[in-house]
C-alpha cells in the first residue's frame, strides 16, 4: 500500500512547495531511512534541470558525537556545513528518525555547548531564509521509530502522514492552492489589528502585535503545513499557560510545561517531566525566555499528537508558541539559539479575541475574512 507515496510527495514538493529553477544547486539532507523519498526527490529535481546533491545522515552518528566529543569538538563550527548553507539555492531537509530518543540521555550542558558552537550556522541559515536567497523545505518520511513515538503501527502512521499531506486528494497540488487561498483571507483580515487575548482551559494570555503581520504557512517551507503566525511584540506578553500537549526538543520529551510571563519574559517555568532540561534551555541565552512566535494550527487533517513538531504544531484546533528566535517574516526581533514550539489545545472552550472581537472559538475560526 501507498507505493505512490514518495513520487506523489516529491511532485508536490517540487511543483508546489519550492520553485526549482534550471541550474539551481539543490541539497537533499536526509537520513538513509528516507531512501524512497531521497530517490524520488533526486529524480524530480533532475527533471527540473537543477543539480541535486544528497547529504545522507547515518543513524547513531550524532549520538556518538555528543557522547564522545571533548569541549573543543563540541564547540567546533563545521566550515563545510557553513559553506553548504552559504552556497545552495534550495535545501530539502527530511525527518526520518530510526530512534526518536537517541539524545535523551545526553547531558543538557553538552547539548547547549554544541548549540552555541553551531550558532554561526544557524544564524547564517536564518539570514538566508529571511532574505529569501535560500529556498527551503522541511518534510518527513514514515519510519517505525516515528510510528512508535506516535503510538501507531507503521501502516497507520503512513496513512496518517499520507492524509496529513493531502496526498489522498484527487489533485494534491490543487488542494494546497485552495488551502493557501483560505489562509490568505484570514491573515488579510488580521492586517492592521493590534491586540490579542487568548483564554480557555489552561491559558490566560495577552500580547500586542501592532504593525506586525500574520503570516500564512500553507506548504511552501514545511510540508505538510497548516498554521498562521505572528511575532508578539517582545515586552507585551503577559499571563500564563499550562500546555496540554508534551513537547519534544533534541529527542527529549518535556511534559506538563507551565509558563508565566511578565512584560514578555517567562519569569516562572516548570514541567512535570524533564524540568531540568526545560530550564537549561530557557537559560541558554537572553532571548530564550521570550516568545518569538504565536501561531494557530489549521490542518484539520492532523488530529493525532505524534511527538513530532512538524505535525503537532499544525493540529487543527490548537495553538502553539515558540520560545526563542523570532521569524523575520512577522517582523520579530527576538534572538536566541533555540526556537522551541509548544502546543496547546483550544477545542474545549478556547477563545482568541482580536481587538475586542471574537476571532476564534473551540478550535474554529468565527471570522473567515
Amino acid at each position: 500500500m501507498y507505493e505512490d507515496f514518495a513520487p506523489k510527495l516529491a511532485r508536490v514538493l517540487t511543483d508546489y512547495s519550492v520553485e526549482i529553477r534550471p541550474g539551481d544547486y539543490v541539497a537533499i539532507i536526509a537520513p538513509v531511512a528516507a531512501e524512497p523519498l531521497i530517490t524520488a526527490l533526486y529524480e524530480a529535481v533532475l527533471r527540473k534541470g537543477a543539480h541535486p546533491v544528497v547529504q545522507p545522515i547515518l543513524p547513531g552518528l550524532n549520538e556518538l558525537f555528543l557522547r564522545t566529543a571533548n569541549d573543543q569538538q563540541l564547540e567546533f563550527c563545521d566550515p563545510i556545513t557553513l559553506d553548504t548553507i552559504e552556497k545552495v539555492d534550495v535545501m530539502f531537509q527530511v525527518i526520518a528518525p530510526t530512534n526518536t530518543r537517541s539524545l535523551s540521555q545526553i547531558d543538557p550542558a553538552r547539548l547547549a555547548r554544541n548549540q552555541q558552537g553551531r550558532r554561526p550556522i544557524v544564524e547564517r541559515y536564518f539570514t538566508r531564509v529571511n532574505d529569501q536567497s535560500l529556498r527551503w523545505n522541511i518534510t518527513a518520511w514514515p519510519t517505525p521509530a516515528s510510528a512508535q513515538q506516535a503510538e501507531m503501527g507503521l501502516l497507520a502512521y503512513t496513512e496518517f502522514m499520507y492524509k496529513a499531506c493531502a496526498l489522498d486528494q484527487p489533485d494534491p497540488v490543487a488542494h494546497w492552492q485552495q488551502f493557501k487561498a483560505r489562509q490568505m483571507r484570514l491573515v488579510n483580515w488580521l492586517a492592521g489589528k493590534r491586540h490579542a487575548e487568548v483564554r480557555g482551559p489552561g491559558i490566560e494570555l495577552s500580547f500586542d502585535f501592532t504593525a506586525r503581520p500574520w503570516v500564512s504557512c500553507h506548504g511552501t517551507v514545511n510540508f505538510p503545513d497548516g498554521e498562521i503566525f505572528t511575532s508578539p511584540i517582545e515586552d507585551t506578553v503577559n499571563g500564563h499557560v499550562a500546555f496540554s500537549y508534551p513537547t519534544v526538543l533534541a529527542g527529549r520529551e518535556v511534559n506538563g510545561v507551565r509558563l508565566r510571563f511578565e512584560n514578555g519574559v517567562a519569569v516562572e517555568a516548570s514541567a512535570g517531566k524533564n524540568e531540568d532540561y526545560l530550564l537549561s534551555q530557557l537559560d541558554l541565552d537572553e532571548g530564550a525566555r521570550r516568545l518569538g512566535e504565536f501561531a494557530i494550527g489549521t490542518n484539520m487533517g492532523i488530529q493525532h499528537f505524534t511527538g513530532e513538531t512538524l505535525f503537532d504544531e499544525k493540529i487543527g484546533g490548537s495553538i502553539h508558541m515558540a520560545l526563542g528566535e523570532s521569524i523575520a517574516e512577522s517582523h520579530g526581533v527576538n534572538k536566541s539559539a533555540i526556537h522551541w514550539d509548544m502546543v496547546h489545545s483550544m477545542k474545549d472552550g478556547g477563545e482568541i479575541i482580536i481587538d475586542g472581537e471574537l476571532f476564534y472559538k473551540n478550535g474554529q475560526f468565527v471570522i473567515e475574512g
